[in-house]
This record gives structure tokens, sequence and C-alpha cells, in this order.
């Protein structure tokens, strides 16, 4: 990102015609921005945004004043179901090229500037599954709680706030607040009062009112970071909690994780810790889903985001090699390979398997790098 300077956009501005009262006051806009977030790129309107990431303004707009076409594309996956179910779907929207492209300089040139709460353990610069799971290690204690609909449960007031935080003007801030929202159906969004907006209007241009706020979609590129920002609030108060009973919180986007090393927490206490960082969630505007709620004590097997930490560093499960070490085993077998593979896997293809399966040992070895070595070794002995 080019540092912005008042002097270099001054003599800019001049050569363009613009008056000395309009610079001036661009100039003050940008000095409040960057005393709150020094790192922020300062933005003055959305016709500014639209000259700095090349997005034509009508599109930029269009979707600022809610207008049709649909700017996402949006499909469905199969989650695991929960005890009691037949079948889970995960809504994913996937951005219009411009504006997957808009939102990824957004994520670099302002949200990248604003900093998460200290809990917070994904999405930022430098963050690993790894690390998340690492601080939890070695511990005789695990609750683990799950945010239910953590992303479409953000609305696009939160999103506002967290944009006028950073230090941008009302408007604007509006603006870019719609760029990272989307109003959806039934199914993407929860019917919930706090997602009416007809009552009370931030926006006072008639173009831009709508009855229902929009929230965060699941598959924007912003919306990780922006969750993070939002869910501040909701790390401090559950950091409040796990210091009031000697645990250890981090949140790793919708999932939060308590521990501790001491052996004489009791039930009751668990109990007692459950019930406040419901409280905590409810308060935040979230909704935890109770399902998903699991507690170890010692003797019990910790698994965190997926990986052992039952010992002083996270380790790989059990289940994770065997599906490994079974892709390698197909696929390298004769008569099967990865054509016969792909075909006991429900007609898969071979490219999507070989980065399926490339994913799984590049992740093996972020964990336990001589396993995962090793299994490369294997997998580039196979002919694709």
């Amino acid at each position: 990102m080019t540092l912005w300077r008042p002097q270099t956009f001054k003599n800019a501005a001049r050569a363009d015609g613009r008056s000395s009262i309009v610079i001036q006051h661009a100039i003050e806009t940008a000095r409040v921005l960057r005393e709150k977030t020094p790192s922020a790129r300062p933005i003055f309107s959305l016709k500014h945004l639209s000259h700095l990431t090349g997005v034509q303004y009508d599109l930029l707009r269009r979707v600022a004043s809610r207008h049709q076409p649909e700017p996402y594309r949006v499909f469905r996956i199969l989650k695991r179901p929960l005890p009691g179910e037949e079948t889970r779907f995960r809504t994913i929207v996937v951005p219009s090229p411009w504006l997957m492209s808009l939102q990824r300089w957004m994520n670099a040139d302002i949200l990248q500037s604003a900093v998460p709460h200290e809990a917070s353990v994904a999405f930022s610069q430098g963050d690993t599954i790894r690390e998340a799971a690492a601080t939890h290690c070695g511990c005789q204690w695990l609750i683990k709680v799950d945010i239910r609909n953590f992303f479409e449960s953000i609305t696009e007031a939160q999103v506002f706030r967290v944009f006028e935080s950073i230090g941008y003007q009302p408007l604007i801030a509006f603006e870019m607040a719609r760029l990272c929202t989307r109003v959806g159906d039934r199914e993407t969004r929860r019917f919930h009062r706090r997602f009416r907006s007809d009552a009370n209007d931030e926006s006072t241009i008639l173009a831009y009112r709508a009855g229902i706020m929009g929230h965060l979609p699941q598959g924007a590129p912003t919306s990780p970071r922006i969750a993070n920002l939002v869910a501040r609030e909701l790390d401090a108060a559950l950091t409040g909690v796990a210091e009031s009973h000697d645990l250890i919180y981090t949140r790793y986007a919708d999932d939060l994780t308590f521990s501790t090393r001491q052996r004489n927490l009791d039930r009751s206490t668990v109990r007692d810790v459950v019930g406040q960082v419901y409280a905590a969630i409810a308060t935040n505007g979230f909704a935890p889903n109770t399902a998903k709620t699991s507690v170890s004590a010692p003797g019990a097997r910790k698994i965190v985001l997926g990986l052992l930490v039952d010992r002083d560093t996270p380790r790989l499960t059990r289940e994770f090699k065997a599906t490994l070490r079974q892709h390698l085993y197909y696929l390298r077998r004769e008569g099967i390979g990865p054509s016969g593979h792909a075909a006991r896997r429900g007609g898969a293809t071979i490219p999507g398997l070989r980065r399926h399966v490339l994913g799984l040992i590049h992740h093996a070895r972020q964990i336990e790098f001589e396993y995962g070595d090793a299994r490369l070794t294997e997998f580039n002995e196979i002919v694709w």
C-alpha cells in the first residue's frame, strides 16, 4: 500500500482543479482517520473508492443502494449432521469477480489496519491453527462452545460501526458496510427485530433506504476480519469470564475454547462458566449452538480445532492420519490409482482429488513436519 501524504494529495487535487476549501476539508478528514488508525487508507467518498480500486462507480452505487442483480453466487454445501439431524447445509455466497477484487482491496488497505481482541486467533496476519491450538496444550479441563450462524448474525449496522470506529466519516462508512454485507433470503438471514432498519434508518439518502439490513455473507473475503472486529466486545466479556475462573480463553471464528491446567475444577463450576458464556454471547447479539458445547475432564481426550492438545505440542489425530493413509494407499495401488480412487469417491475429479490430498499433506507438515514430509514423498511418487 502506498503511504498517503497530505502534500502529495494537495498537489494532485489542485492540479485537478479542486477548491482550496474542499482540499482542506479532505486533509482534515484524513487527519481524523489517521489519528484513530494510522495505517488505514483515507477514503473520502464512493467515487474516491472507485478511483482507488478501479471499480466502476455505478457498480459500487448499485450495491450500496441494494439494487439488483444480486452480486453474489449462492450455493449450499453439506455439513456433518448433529445428533438427531439427518442432513445439514452451510450456505456459501461467492462475490462477483469485481466485488471479490474490491473486498480483497478493502482487506489489505483498510481492515488489516484495525486490531482485533488479543483472544482472537484467526484471520489476522501470522495466525495459524497450530498456534491457536498450542495455547491449550497440556490442559486438564477443556470447554468448547460454538456460536450459531456467526457471520449471518452480524448486522449491517454493526459493520457500519466497525468502519466508523476505524475513523471513516459516517456516509462512506455506511456505503462500505453495504459493500461488505448482503440481504439474504429466509435461509441465510435471521428474521429478528434487530435486522429491521426502517424504524431507525441511518441513511438520509432516499436511494439508500431499506426495510431490512444486510448481514455478513459467509464467503466474502472481508467477512472474517470484520467479524473479528465486531466480536471485540464479546471477546472482552469472555476474557473476563475466563479470568474470573482462572481459565485461558481463545476464539477461532465461531469456536470458543476455555481451558485450564488445574485439575481441581468441578462440574458445578463448569456449569457456571458455561452459563456465563451463554449469557455473554446473547448480550452481544449472538446465539450459542448448544448441541456442540462439550466439556472434557481430566483423563478425557482433548481436541482443539481438530488437533490433539493433551501433550506439550499439538498433534494430528489418529483419524486424520488414517484418512490420509487410506488416500495414499489407493492412489498408489496398481489397478486403482487416481482415476479409480476418484470414481470410488462419488465421481470426484482427479484434479480436485489431487488438491484435496495435497492440502491434507500441507496441513500435516504444519503440525508434524517429519510425518507430513514423509507423506509428501509418497504423494510425489503417484502417477497422476
